[in-house]
């Protein structure tokens, strides 16, 4: 299973000579985050990410040598994007958020890979996979991905406390799966910081994460209350309730319609 899955990253010309670029270097490549997790749920995969056992200054030294483009913009938070033809690598060094509010976070490297695994949101989005084959899971994402279920990384209200948006990837996420496994007492958290998460994030970030629920195969449950599904979330309701109140600009507008026309 996992030589298969590592096949089909590596069939591709652009992968494989960005990890031979990078192995050939000794900066230990993986492959993470929603590439692997949609590979185990054979899903397709467009952008690709990587962890590495690397500073970015020694990463960006390799591409320079090899003489591979890339963008540096956001190397104060570990992460360089590497292109090769048309396919982009968002390649990460393994970090630990320190000092975190919101979504504004200081970092520190690491060479743990299990440390660099605690910041992830979701157990699903953790699961590494090295160009070997080998699975590297350090919370049962794989095994939460074959029972369903969506399950936060360390203690629920610290983790949305850390990045509010977790709310609305975590409504996301939900639908990828056909049957989710819903904890009503997570759905309860959610619930009480939703309005407060509204304030701290900007229309922009919660109409993209929107428009990204339409793009998942069971979208109906990321809108709809899961006990009843001609009901509205609380999330949409609350949502729409706050932009009204804030005269919410046209993106979100036409977004939050788009919601209302599955019900």
């Amino acid at each position: 299973m996992t030589n298969q899955l590592t096949n089909h990253f590596l069939e591709r010309k652009e992968v494989k000579e960005i990890i031979t670029i990078l192995e050939k270097a000794s900066l230990e490549p993986r492959f993470v985050g929603g590439c692997v997790r949609n590979l185990l749920m054979q899903r397709e995969v467009i952008d690709i990410d990587l962890a590495i056992k690397a500073h970015p200054e020694e990463v960006i030294a390799t591409l320079e040598k090899n003489e591979i483009q890339y963008d540096d913009f956001a190397k104060k938070y570990g992460s360089v994007i590497a292109y090769v033809n048309e396919q982009k690598f968002d390649i990460t060094s393994l970090r630990e958020d320190i000092n975190q509010q919101g979504r504004h976070t200081n970092i520190r490297y690491t060479k743990d890979w299990k440390t660099d695994s605690q910041r992830r949101d979701f157990t699903m989005n953790s699961v590494y996979l090295s160009s070997d084959g080998t699975l590297h899971d350090y919370y049962n994402g794989q095994e939460h991905i074959a029972d369903q279920k969506l399950q936060f990384i360390g203690d629920i209200e610290e983790s949305i406390k850390e990045d509010y948006l977790r709310i609305f990837r975590y409504y996301r996420f939900l639908g990828c799966f056909k049957n989710p496994k819903i904890n009503v007492e997570d759905e309860q958290i959610l619930h009480n910081y939703c309005k407060r998460a509204l304030q701290h994030l900007s229309n922009e970030l919660v109409r993209k994460e929107i428009l990204k629920m339409f793009d998942n195969p069971f979208p109906i449950h990321s809108f709809c209350n899961n006990n009843n599904k001609l009901e509205k979330n609380f999330w949409v309701v609350a949502t729409k309730e706050n932009f009204i109140l804030q005269s919410y600009e046209l993106g979100l507008t036409k977004c939050l319609n788009k919601v209302e026309e599955l019900f």
